[in-house]
């Protein structure tokens, strides 16, 4: 490990930081000269990432070999949020994909995808919260998807954790940021990874993917605003805005006491 210069910058905690976004946001971050902590399952990728951004960007990297969906390594890397003083900045990656529809799910893959996808991002951020809290300061950055928002496509587990990622870090993010600490929600669209594969999809018949160093430094752009949900394909933020007032609408014409009357006397 090479001496840092970077001490007067958070460290940076990243899940899923061997390959595809989680290393996009390993390099950017090691560019803007802040110490990282890597943990993924892949203990030879990320051995081989640490080396190379110690190399070229000159900041401390320790590697964290863990699988998220196990108790021992993800009570792990809880251990070292809380106990590491550096660290101010965790990026919540590390997702699993779904391959096929509800009908081609097993006990076991359901359970391995909802223990990634929402179990780990929450326990994580919760540590996390907790030390940036007490400190003041402090950033969580979760990455959805904009599936979370479209029951359509068809993989409605997947969809259904990434749309609990989003309403987690809203909700985090207004109980939070009186005591300092920022919670962003990513909601990348197709993104040119490895999830693809994993998934059992052939890449080269997906044209309109995004590359992933494209999606990370404008997530960043989102994160340097202080955006609480960060949608870098969406090109007319209005339509966001509308949502947004669309959904505060429908909440103020709940009324709790009765069922509405398109509901009764029937």
């Amino acid at each position: 490990m090479t001496p840092s210069t970077s001490s007067a910058r958070p460290a940076v905690l990243i899940t899923g930081a061997s390959a595809g976004i989680g290393a996009a946001y390993a390099e950017r971050f090691a560019r803007r000269g802040h110490d990282l902590v890597l943990v993924a399952r892949d203990q030879q990728r990320l051995d081989a990432s640490a080396a190379r951004l110690r190399e070229t960007c000159r900041v401390q990297v320790d590697v964290l070999r863990a699988d998220l969906t196990q108790a021992a390594d993800l009570a792990a890397v809880e251990a070292r949020l809380r106990d590491d003083a550096r660290i101010g900045i965790l990026v919540n990656n590390a997702g699993a994909p779904q391959a096929g529809g509800i009908l081609q799910q097993t006990a076991e893959g359901i359970d391995q995808l909802v223990a990634l996808n929402t179990t780990a991002l929450t326990r994580l951020a919760a540590v996390a919260a907790a030390r940036f809290a007490a400190a003041g300061q402090g950033a969580i950055v979760n990455i959805g998807s904009i599936l979370g928002l479209w029951p359509e496509f068809g993989v409605s587990i997947y969809a259904a954790t990434k749309a609990y990622v989003q309403l987690l870090s809203q909700g985090l993010n207004l109980e939070l940021a009186p005591k300092g600490v920022y919670v962003q929600a990513v909601l990348p669209a197709g993104t040119r990874t490895e999830i693809w594969g994993r998934a059992g999809v052939d890449i080269s018949t997906m044209p309109d993917l995004m590359d992933v160093g494209e999606l990370v430094d404008a997530a960043l752009v989102g994160f340097d605003r202080r955006e609480a949900v960060t949608i870098p394909p969406l090109a007319d933020a209005g339509h966001w805005a509308a949502l947004e007032a669309a959904r505060q609408a429908l909440l103020a014409d709940l009324h709790q006491a009765h069922a509405a009357d398109r509901y009764r006397g029937a």
